[in-house]
Order: structure tokens, then C-alpha cells, then sequence
């Protein structure tokens, strides 16, 4: 039992093993981390492991998605061997003397992929059967798809070193035919380990056994007789491939870029995801390989270097506006400038301007004091997008269609707003006669299909070289980037009916043609919140206290029209607004603006999830109208998550834990907020009166079959299903009988 521990122990596979545990902590971590991705351990409330689970391609999980995440799987299991191979294979220098070593040392260092493999496949299968509602034979179908992917790259690697590696009889028989050494122009000076290694007991592994590529146990053979340089040879051929091989993926990586505004080049998140891993590991492989003990001050110089050359001016890049002028002077922004923009006789000017919005929008109605309706919708990505259709189509069925003709403006935040904006624009175009329902479900198809692929392959193809494609967008040039796909996924996936500028929505809500919308992302500079509207709106920088007595009250809004008026503001890409309002921290580059300082934007949700903000302070502006024209408020309120009611137990807590324990109530935001807008409805409720104002509240909630609904760009087709079912809840329903009663004649 000893000697066969023993035998095991002193296997090519487990040292290999033991030296990547000792050695190669990065390599170990990297497979933990994709691990942990898939079965849900890490990012599963933001559905990274559906990237995996249910890759998309063209709109589609089939075997071909399937087949593409393989290939890159395949080019990442390449990459991992090809980088462990150039760090530890001097430990083995038995390996020299076989034929085709590196072949030998990928098959035996199969232990960690192995693991992986049957995790991803199992994981796979029960996601396709249990949550997808597909036939084992499916399932089993998209498994081998991914196999087959990842069998034809690694083969067409191995044919490649099977034509350009020598084995060790080329050199014993031709001692000078050594290959040429193309690592000596990169690192010249690097010590070469196995000249100093190859006999050294310290550093040279016990190994007794390995398997052949006939899955045969053999054991291994003395290096001793060999001449060191011979072995050296032979590793360093391998190094030079390792090389070759790594130029060659970077560079199908960059070409597939280049061509990223075709569907066809877009691959799917999850091939995206090993890809960026390959690259790192090669990265830090290379760092490793060429500086040795220098390796960790080489990359923190890396890092400190690529950080000063991105900041240079002819380096510098930062996501811009689309449709805005960046060549014109810069605006001025400070408390000073805020100040000068809130005079009074410019809040006036924009009150007149939206009361008289609001008597067109009354004219329209028969009643002579009709019901006002403010619509919130909250963040959430794709979810809360498709969860907005989802309750205004139905709750303006309810009502006969009266629902959106009674709503005066819609607000909120990141999916939630996009999905609105989305049905607004369905809204408009049914008036016009373009399209034919409003109601179709086809739109909420549209708007719940797939953004995060373009951006996932955008930012590994494109954005981590530094964005130098250009594009032109209202008059003005900028750069493409993980931003710029966004819109266009968008556009693609609504079928380009959002694909305007921002003036040209002026007209329709002036005419209340179509409810006013309020786009707020939030400021990173200074914590205010920017008030997107093709209407002049400096009413919503400050309450109106604030306006009569001065200094009262701090400004924390910004009317971007104003402030950006010399930029040509109302040229501003209404998708670009969009986005502003929904940057997903890295997923989506933070917006800068063309400002002095410059200012920084990002998801509105940060400030203000749910909209609340901003219908709280048009409903204090224009509370005298509202009180005289209308017969009360219903604010719907749309929301992507449920108010979670649990209160965590204090437990027992380690030293680390209490150290960061002061911080812990900053993980809350959400629901330090709520806790804020309701102070806020109390304020309306006393406002407008108890009777004149309603508060009507629908909630997503996962069936109890299903887990709720990831907060990202992309869906499972579950998800979509438990969304659309989430209506049905019973919470819901009283919802839609108590809105149905406030449109009862």
C-alpha cells in the first residue's frame, strides 16, 4: 500500500500538480476563479455564469455557440500548458529526451483541466435540462460541441509543433543544428535555467512514471549521459513556439476587432471570457519567464508605466458624448457657474416652458381635472429593461390604453429606463402609424435580447490594446469602444427606432404627444446628478427654496442642455443618454464630458435607483398646478428587485471582518435609498393631501422554482419566461386592481 502511495506521489501528473501548487500560484487561481464563475460561487447575481451555461451567438444557444466558447477554451488550455510549460519544464528534464515533450507534458498535466471539464459539462447539462426545459439529447448535443471546439484548436496546435519541433535524436546526431535563439532580442540577458538546473538536486523534480500518449505508464529515463546543452535545445525550441503561438492568437483576436460591427465577428461572452484569461496567463508567463526574481517589480512597473503613458495627451483616452463637439471651448463647471445657471428668471423661463406642456397634455383629456401619472422605473440591466415592458404593457392594457396617455414623465435608472424608453418610442411610432401594436411581444423579445457578448468581446479585442478605430456620429468623430457597441447592439436589438438625437424628441413631448423623460446619470466628480431632457429643465437643479432664498439649500442637479448649450447638447445621441444613465462599473466606460473640469458620469443608480428623486422634485415645482388641473398623482412605481425585509444576525466576526465592519452599512446603498424616497413620498403625501396621491408599486419576483432573474446585460430564456410570469403574483395583481380603480368612470 506504501510502495503504491508512493508510485502515485512520485507521478509525472502529480508533481506536475504539486510544482503549479508550490510555484505557479496564478495558474492554480485562474481555474478557481472560471470554476467558481460556473457553478455559481462568484458574479452569480450578475449571471456570469450563464455566459458559460448559456452562451448566445446570433442571437442563438445551439451547438454552434457552444462549439465557439470550445474553441476558445481550447486556445486558453493551449495558452495555460504553453505558459506552465515555460515555467517548470527545467524541473523535468527527462522531458528533453522524449519525442514530441511538449505533447507529453500537456497529456500529463491534465489533472486541473480535467477537474474543470467534468464540472463545466455537469453544470451544463443540468442548466440545459433542469432551467432551459431541453431533451438530454440537446444537452448532451451542446456538450460535444464544446468538446469537438476545443479538440479541432488543440489539434491544429499539435500539428504545428508536430512540423516545427525536433526531437532529442535531431540534435545528438547534428549537434549543430541548434535552433536560433528568438528570445535572445527580448530578454538578453536572462539566465537560462536549465544549463544551471538541469543536474541541480534542488530544483530537479523526483519523477518515476508518465503517461504516453498511448495512455501508457512508463517509467522515465536517466538524463544524466545527456549533454546540458542538448536538453536546453530542446526546451528552448519550445519556448520560441510558446511564443509564436501566443503572437499568432493576438493577433486573430485583434483582426476579429476590427470587424466587430458585423453580428458575425461577435462572439459569445463566455469564448470572451477565456480569451481575456489566455492572455493574462500569457502575460504574467511571459513576465515570469523572462525576469524570474524580478518579476513582481517588473510588473508593478508595468502597471505604474502603462498607467503614466494612457495619461499622456497623444495616449489619453476617455468614452465621450456621441453628438456632442469636444473641439469647442470647454464649459465651465463650478458652484459659481451652477449658481449663475439658477437664477430665477432662467427657472421661471423653463417653468413656463414645461406648464406649458403640461397644458397640452391636459387639453388632450376629456376630464377636466385628469388623473397625472409619474412612472419610476429601477436599474437591473436586461431584467429590469423587460420587466418595464412587461408591467406598461400590461397595466395600459387594464386601463384601455389609457395608462401611458395619462403620463406626464417617466424616470429612473440603468435597464429599467432603457426598457421604458424603449416602449415610449413604441408608443410614439403606433401614433404615427409606423408600427402596428404597441402591445406585440416582440418587443419584449426585443429589448431582453442579448447586449453583453458585443460588449464582452469588445472589451478583450479592442479596448484592452487602447481603442483606435474611429467612427463618425452626428457631424463629429470619436473612437470605438465597449460603449459604442453597446448602442449598436441596442439599435440592432430594437430595430434602430431609438436611433435619434436628443432634440428630436422636443417636439413630441411638447405637444405631449408622448410622456417628458428625465436621464440622470450621476456626476463622479462631485455626487450631483445630471438632468438629461430635450426640454430646458434648471427647475431640477435645486428645490424650490432654493430659487427664493439663497443659500438655503445646495444645488445637486445639473441641467445638461445648459450646461453643455455651445457643445450642441441637443445633438446628443439618445442611446448615448441611455447609456450614461446605465454604466455598469468596467462592464460600460464612465462618460466624460466636454467641461472644465472635465466631468465624469456614470449609473444613475448610485444617486438614485428608482427614479424617485426626480418625480419627487417635479411634483414639489409644479404641486400649485397639479393641486388646481388634475384630480391627484398615481406614481406607478416599477420595480426590478423586492424590498428585502430580512435583518442579518450579528454573528461572531474574525479580526479582518471587524476591521472592515464600519464600512459595512455602505454595502446598503439600495436600501438606504428606499429608506430615503419613502421619506421623501411622505413629504408628497403631505403635499398634495392623502387623497390626491397613490403610490402603486410592482415588483419583480422569481417563482419559487426558479432563482431570480440575473442583474446584466443578457438572459436566459428562463429568465425571460419567470419575468413575464411575475405579473401573475399575487402582489401584483392587487397592484393592477388598485390602478384600475383610479381610471374607473
Amino acid at each position: 500500500m506504501k510502495n503504491w502511495i508512493k508510485n502515485i506521489y512520485y507521478s509525472f501528473p502529480v508533481q506536475l500538480l504539486t510544482v503549479h501548487l508550490r510555484s505557479n500560484p496564478l495558474l492554480i487561481f485562474v481555474w478557481l476563479l472560471l470554476t467558481l464563475f460556473i457553478v455559481g460561487g462568484l458574479g452569480s447575481h450578475y449571471g456570469l455564469k450563464y455566459v458559460f451555461l448559456d452562451p448566445e451567438y446570433l442571437g442563438k444557444v445551439n451547438f454552434f455557440s457552444f462549439f465557439i466558447v470550445g474553441m476558445a477554451y481550447g486556445g486558453f488550455y493551449i495558452t495555460w500548458n504553453l505558459t506552465s510549460y515555460l515555467l517548470t519544464a527545467h524541473h523535468f528534464p527527462f522531458l528533453a529526451t522524449l519525442n514530441r515533450p511538449f505533447r507529453k507534458y500537456a497529456l500529463n498535466n491534465f489533472i486541473i483541466p480535467t477537474l474543470f471539464v467534468l464540472i463545466f459539462f455537469i453544470c451544463v447539462f443540468r442548466f440545459q435540462i433542469v432551467f432551459e426545459f431541453w431533451s438530454i439529447g440537446n444537452a448532451l448535443l451542446k456538450c460535444f460541441g464544446f468538446g469537438m471546439g476545443a479538440f479541432i484548436v488543440i489539434r491544429l496546435v499539435k500539428t504545428y509543433l508536430r512540423f516545427t519541433n525536433k526531437d532529442i535524436e535531431n540534435y545528438v546526431k547534428k549537434k549543430s543544428s541548434q535552433p536560433p535563439n528568438l528570445l535572445k532580442f527580448i530578454a538578453p540577458g536572462r539566465r537560462e535555467p536549465i544549463v544551471d538546473m538541469v543536474r541541480d538536486e534542488r530544483t530537479t523534480r523526483t519523477v518515476k512514471t508518465y503517461l504516453t500518449e498511448q495512455y501508457k505508464v512508463r517509467l522515465v529515463r536517466s538524463v544524466a549521459h545527456y549533454d546540458s546543452k542538448i536538453l536546453k535545445s530542446i526546451f528552448k525550441q519550445n519556448h520560441t513556439n510558446a511564443l509564436i503561438i501566443q503572437l499568432i492568437s493576438l493577433m486573430v483576436l485583434l483582426f476579429f476587432g476590427v470587424f466587430i460591427d458585423y453580428p458575425w465577428f461577435r462572439l459569445p461572452a463566455g469564448a470572451s471570457v477565456f480569451i481575456l484569461s489566455s492572455i493574462l496567463i500569457a502575460i504574467s508567463g511571459a513576465i515570469t519567464y523572462w525576469f524570474q526574481d524580478w518579476k513582481i517589480t517588473v510588473f508593478v512597473g508595468l502597471l505604474v508605466s502603462i498607467n503614466w503613458i494612457t495619461s499622456l495627451r497623444n495616449f489619453n483616452y476617455n468614452n465621450k458624448a456621441y453628438g456632442l463637439d469636444y473641439q469647442v471651448e470647454a464649459s465651465a463647471y463650478s458652484p459659481k457657474d451652477l449658481k449663475q445657471m439658477t437664477k430665477p428668471e432662467y427657472i421661471n423661463k423653463d417653468i413656463a416652458n414645461t406648464l406649458e406642456i403640461l397644458e397640452n397634455w391636459k387639453a388632450k383629456h376629456t376630464e377636466e381635472k385628469p388623473k397625472m401619472v409619474l412612472t419610476c422605473v429601477s436599474g437591473g440591466g436586461l431584467k429590469a429593461a423587460t420587466w418595464a415592458v412587461e408591467v406598461l404593457q400590461n397595466a395600459d392594457q387594464a386601463v384601455n390604453r389609457e395608462l401611458l396617455d395619462h403620463t406626464v414623465l417617466f424616470s429612473g435608472s440603468s435597464g429599467g429606463l432603457v426598457g421604458t424608453a424603449y416602449l415610449r418610442e413604441c408608443y410614439y411610432q403606433e401614433k404615427i402609424g409606423n408600427i402596428e401594436d404597441m402591445y406585440a411581444l416582440n418587443h419584449v423579445d426585443n429589448v431582453s435580447l442579448d447586449l453583453l457578448n458585443s460588449i464582452a468581446f469588445m472589451i478583450v479585442s479592442n479596448d484592452l490594446f487602447l481603442p483606435w478605430m474611429e467612427f463618425e456620429r452626428g457631424g463629429y468623430r470619436y473612437r470605438k469602444d465597449r460603449g459604442y457597441i453597446f448602442e449598436k447592439q441596442l439599435n440592432e436589438n430594437t430595430n434602430y427606432v431609438m436611433n435619434k438625437r436628443l432634440v428630436d424628441y422636443r417636439e413630441p413631448e411638447k405637444n405631449a404627444d408622448i410622456p417628458m423623460m428625465f436621464i440622470t446619470p450621476s456626476i463622479v466628480n462631485d455626487g450631483r446628478r445630471m438632468v438629461i431632457s430635450p426640454q430646458p429643465v434648471r427647475y431640477m437643479m435645486v428645490s424650490p427654496i432654493g430659487v427664493t432664498r439663497d443659500e438655503s439649500v445646495e444645488i445637486d442637479a445639473v441641467d445638461f442642455g445648459s450646461l453643455f448649450a455651445k457643445q450642441n447638447a441637443e445633438n446628443l445621441s439618445f442611446t448615448t443618454a441611455l447609456r450614461m444613465n446605465a454604466t455598469y462599473p468596467f462592464i460600460l466606460p464612465n462618460v466624460h464630458l466636454p467641461s472644465r473640469p472635465v466631468i465624469e458620469v456614470m449609473d444613475s443608480g448610485f444617486r438614485d435607483n428608482f427614479g424617485v428623486k426626480s418625480a419627487v422634485r417635479f411634483m414639489h415645482v409644479f404641486g400649485d398646478w397639479i393641486k388646481e388641473n388634475t384630480s391627484g398623482v398615481v406614481m406607478v412605481m416599477i420595480q426590478g428587485r423586492d424590498r428585502s425585509e430580512d435583518i442579518n444576525e450579528d454573528e461572531s466576526k474574525g479580526i479582518i471582518s471587524n476591521l472592515m465592519d464600519p464600512l459595512g452599512i455602505a454595502t446598503k446603498m439600495m436600501r438606504l435609498q428606499e429608506f430615503d424616497h419613502d421619506t421623501n413620498l411622505g413629504f408628497i403625501y403631505g403635499l398634495l393631501g392623502e387623497e390626491k396621491f397613490d403610490v402603486i408599486r410592482f415588483k419583480y419576483r422569481p417563482s419559487l422554482k426558479n432563482e431570480e432573474a440575473s442583474m446584466t446585460f443578457h438572459l436566459t430564456e428562463n429568465e425571460k419566461r419567470d419575468i413575464m410570469r411575475a405579473m401573475d403574483n399575487e402582489h401584483n395583481q392587487k397592484s393592477l386592481d388598485r390602478l384600475k380603480a383610479h381610471f374607473t368612470k
